[in-house]
């Protein structure tokens, strides 16, 4: 018995040793992975995996099909034949397209025929430019056109000349317009909202276009802020997610149902639940949803029960630490859904209705798990200075030994509304970052679903206040654990997070050795002055910061991390894109100019052709390479 014991401990420590940490090289091997659909006969998932081509600096993608049952995967040439195309209408006789159309006179080649080579960029409004993208004066349309044999007829454009987007910039998709079940209507998602009025509302409708009559009704004019997404299940009932306050873009998200005439709030009445996706499901009542919860991404279920007097039933179905992303789609008494975590990118799961299990259907990046060390993730709940709980993810070291000292990082979250959960990124990879020996704080801080609207709402204008000291919280309580080397303690984030970062910096009293921002607010009044969402900016800040008179304005532009750059004095190096509209270029640059002048010791990486992510392949690995760089340098 001794000695069987013995071979199998032998065995097993074989083969953590055969097992190497996650490198940045390696994380870029992995397949990412997306469902395209279910196959035609119901018996098939149709999958995408994408994997970074390094040598050509270029994303390469295949296309596979598997069974529901499980099996080996097949490559596909094209998906034709095995996907509806959700384009054609029903009744198959129409097929709709986006396009663009030019509409507007801005560019001075345009403007003046005689003037070819002219750069110049003209412009009366603000929307000039969005996310990494100036304005051309084209607009995305919704068309359609008679479809039948493969063939497609003219085309009509549905906006009719109208300066609006459908697709919505810069996210949506095909998503945004729709046929209703009978074919005789286009539903889309538009703001009818031009230049500078484009820029500080949210109010985002759904329009219903009439084929027949030519004639375009708002189906949602009653309500003042987002909504998008809607969907139908076979009995002409439409599903949508809602947004009630106009400017305010993380305001509770809410399911919504159009019913006999009236819309019917499924969610509303719960607190808890901020709604990120949904599908019908095959009954046609009820429907399937994913919502931040307990620090995960997890599938609900409410029952659509119309006009009554009795409170909607949301029944949670997936649990556990892990992040289920989106629902594909419901096949029998399973769901067909994406699920990922700390240490597992994103695989197609099925996630069974009635029992909650998950069965893996792609196994894309098995085998290369089978080579790289795990990590350990766990919760752990604090009482913040003001006596609140909160949550926070603590991630480990492999082989983590609670003897030894670790240096640590405390992580800030983006957003600034938006959850720290078991997601699986391919730059804030916390895997990836345990794996080099750091122990990774991650809080959910004040600002971020899940834990209540009270909660979420507590960061808009007042950046500076709590939730930076729900930070410093973090970091103090965590710091208490004996294996935590105070003497090596970093600080890192992006967007918001990297604005945090440059708050911290000066707010610090030490506690950090180094920091690490990327994309970050670092001015406040230059930030209002070149960012192109203004509702965001006039939201989270409560206004401008020339209305002397706006007193919760002022309080929030006192709050710019560039007002405390007098109290400076720890290492920092900082990202930026070059094409980052969202958070301009200005910001890092005053930032990196800041911390040189004050004789920091400080790096810019700078990226010319990337926006607020870092999405080509070689920049991605010099961006790795970089961060890990600086923290063996500097910590």
């Amino acid at each position: 018995m001794k000695k069987l014991l013995f071979t199998i401990a032998a065995f097993t420590m074989l083969q953590a040793n055969a097992q190497q940490n996650l490198t940045p090289e390696t994380l870029l091997k992995l397949g990412r992975v997306s469902a395209l659909g279910i196959s035609k006969d119901k018996k098939s998932l149709i999958y995408k995996v994408s994997t970074p081509n390094i040598s050509e600096n270029k994303m390469d993608s295949k296309i596979y099909s598997i069974s529901l049952e499980g099996g080996d995967a097949t490559e596909l040439e094209k998906t034709d034949d095995v996907l509806d195309n959700n384009r054609i209408s029903p009744d198959r006789k129409y097929i709709l397209s986006s396009e663009e159309v030019k509409l507007d006179t801005v560019l001075g080649k345009d403007k003046y025929a005689d003037l070819a080579q002219s750069s110049a960029k003209i412009y009366t409004s603000l929307n000039y430019r969005h996310w990494d993208k100036w304005f051309d004066g084209s607009f995305s349309h919704v068309f359609f056109a008679p479809y039948e044999n493969g063939n497609t007829g003219e085309k009509k454009d549905i906006m009719q000349g109208e300066p609006y987007f459908c697709p919505q910039q810069p996210y949506g998709g095909d998503e945004d317009f729709i046929w209703s079940p009978d074919s005789k209507k286009i539903i889309y998602v538009t703001k009818k909202k031009f230049g500078t009025d484009y820029a500080i509302s949210t109010n985002t409708d759904i329009f219903e276009y009439d084929i027949a009559s030519g004639e375009t009704k708002n189906l949602t004019e009653s309500n003042k802020g987002y909504d998008v997404a809607p969907a139908f299940n076979k009995q002409v009932k439409m599903a949508w997610l809602q947004m009630k306050t106009d400017g305010y873009e993380a305001d509770k998200n809410d399911l919504v149902v159009s019913t006999k005439g009236a819309t019917v709030n499924l969610t509303g009445f719960n607190d808890q639940i901020n709604v990120e996706s949904f599908i019908w499901g095959n009954d046609d009542k009820t429907l399937f949803f994913v919502a931040p919860v307990d620090g995960t991404l997890q599938v609900f279920s409410v029952n659509d029960i119309g006009l009554t007097k009795m409170l909607p039933r949301i029944t949670q179905i997936s649990k556990g630490d892990f992040d289920i992303s989106s629902i594909v789609a419901q096949v029998g008494d399973d769901l067909i859904v994406s699920k990922e975590d700390i240490s597992h990118a994103a695989e197609i799961y099925k996630l069974n209705i009635k029992t909650g299990a998950l069965t893996q259907l792609t196994h894309v990046n098995d085998e290369a798990y089978k080579n790289i060390a795990s990590v350990k993730s766990e919760r752990k709940f604090i009482t913040t200075s003001d006596n609140h709980k909160m949550l926070e993810w603590i991630v480990y070291p492999p082989n983590f030994d609670p003897h030894k000292k670790y240096p640590t990082l405390l992580y800030c979250q983006g957003g600034p509304q938006s959850p720290t959960t078991q997601f699986y990124s391919f730059r804030w990879n916390f895997q990836l970052i345990a794996s080099q020996g750091y122990v990774v704080v991650i809080p959910s801080r004040r600002g971020m679903p899940g834990f209540g609207t009270k909660w979420n709402e507590a960061v808009s204008k007042d950046w500076g206040g709590h939730v930076i000291q729900d930070y410093l919280d973090a970091i103090d309580d965590f710091s208490k654990e004996p294996f935590v080397d105070t003497s090596r303690r970093g600080c890192i984030g992006a967007s918001f997070g990297g604005y945090s970062v440059y708050e911290l910096e000066g707010k610090h009293d030490g506690r950090f050795k180094t920091f690490i921002a990327h994309d970050g607010i670092f001015d406040f009044r230059s930030m209002y002055g070149t960012t192109d969402e203004m509702w965001f900016e006039n939201w989270e800040k409560g206004g401008n910061y020339w209305d002397k008179s706006n007193k919760v304005a002022q309080h929030s532009f006192e709050q710019s991390p560039s007002n405390f750059v007098d109290k400076w004095n720890t290492p920092i190096m900082i990202v930026q894109g070059g094409i980052d509209y969202r958070v301009p270029e200005e910001q890092g640059l005053s930032a990196f100019k800041a911390a040189q002048l004050k004789g920091i010791k400080s790096k810019l990486l700078y990226f010319p052709d990337e926006n607020h992510w870092v999405l080509k392949p070689q920049n991605a690995l010099t961006w790795q390479r970089e961060f890990f760089s600086w923290l063996k340098e500097t910590l």
